[in-house]
């Protein structure tokens, strides 16, 4: 049973129809300073991550980790959405830190040994075990480089778009239930918030749950997603993917922070959003950084989210259809 403050409610929706008329890209990122560039893991391959420092820090020196997205094949940790979206961020004094992470689909020997459709399941549960040990491995780097960076490490915010939601969902899923592909993050170390836009996680129904409370988190998710599912999606008698429907119904009923936006008639362009609802990722992350419990459900109708003909395809088209390798692709976009 939803517990949702009327004050809470009124507030995040007038935030809601704010972010519905600002502009949803920010300027091509021309006030975005140069990061630093540091390498954080050789685990597999040298990997490097890009730190952005606001010209006014907040005083608490939090700071946003962001994952690119790209189905585990594309992207960058210099794409011009991720410049996009750490130009807002730190505008309001937040560090931010991009960071690689192997993409597992470009490894021809892991996508030979599953060439088969009913191997599908394993091979994306690689790639995604692959990122969440990468995500992990930067983690502990930054936290040990805290005073170097000058960040709080208990005001650390996972963010990412499509893959990097998948991940950062995962990797506190995993965190919550001490699987080993979290372990090399600090012990006893939790996000202060998980903000992700398009994600899910790849799971039996059985295992979709938490033994431990994940941190609060906030999900972003269009209701007609097909290439990230908004309720569930995958082989017969395979783990499937549950998108943010699924996921918000097991919070629920354990009562945890969480809070789903529902972008009603949206595809997956709600994957690309964070620079048109900066608010609201702001308001919900002051709420936790405040351990102000709230749980709330909010739906959009036709928000308007700048799309494109590859948001709208479905999970085959992308991977499978040579239409997905022309124009309008997501490298276009991440």
């Amino acid at each position: 049973m939803r517990k949702v403050s009327t004050i809470i409610k009124h507030s995040i929706l007038a935030l809601l129809f704010c972010s519905m008329t600002a502009s949803t890209v920010s300027a091509q990122s021309s006030n975005l300073p140069a990061p630093k560039t540091y390498m954080y893991s050789t685990r597999d391959s040298v990997l490097y991550l890009d730190v952005y420092k606001p010209a006014n820090p907040r005083a608490d020196k939090a700071c946003v980790v962001v994952l690119f997205g790209g189905g585990f094949y594309l992207g960058t940790r210099d794409n011009l959405y991720i410049r996009q979206s750490a130009e807002p961020l730190l505008e309001r004094g937040f560090t931010v830190i991009s960071i690689d992470y192997r993409l597992g689909l470009r490894d021809q020997q892991l996508v030979s040994e599953h060439n088969s459709l009913f191997k599908y399941t394993a091979m994306f549960r690689k790639c995604i075990d692959l990122a969440i040990e990468d995500c992990s491995d930067a983690i502990e780097w930054i936290c040990n480089n805290a005073d170097m960076l000058d960040i709080n490490t208990e005001r650390v915010v996972l963010t990412g778009n499509s893959a990097g939601a998948v991940t950062v969902l995962e990797l506190d899923h995993a965190r919550a239930n001490s699987q080993p592909t979290a372990s090399s993050l600090p012990q006893g170390w939790k996000p202060a918030a998980v903000v992700p836009y398009a994600g899910g996680l790849l799971c039996k129904k059985k295992d979709l749950k938490y033994k431990t409370p994940p941190a609060p988190t906030l999900m972003f998710h269009g209701t007609k997603d097909r290439i990230v599912s908004y309720k569930s999606f995958g082989m017969p008698f395979q783990p499937k993917m549950r998108g943010a429907s699924k996921i918000d119904k097991v919070m629920d009923k354990q009562n945890f922070n969480h809070w789903t936006i529902r972008c009603e008639g949206n595809y997956h362009e709600v994957s690309c959003w964070l620079p048109g609802s900066t608010d609201i990722f702001c308001s919900f992350v002051e709420m936790a950084f405040e351990n102000r419990p709230s749980i709330l459900d909010a739906t959009l109708n036709e928000a308007d989210i700048p799309t494109n003909r590859w948001t709208g395809k479905n999970i085959f088209d992308l991977y499978l259809k040579a239409e997905s390798k022309t124009a309008n692709t997501p490298s276009q976009i991440y």
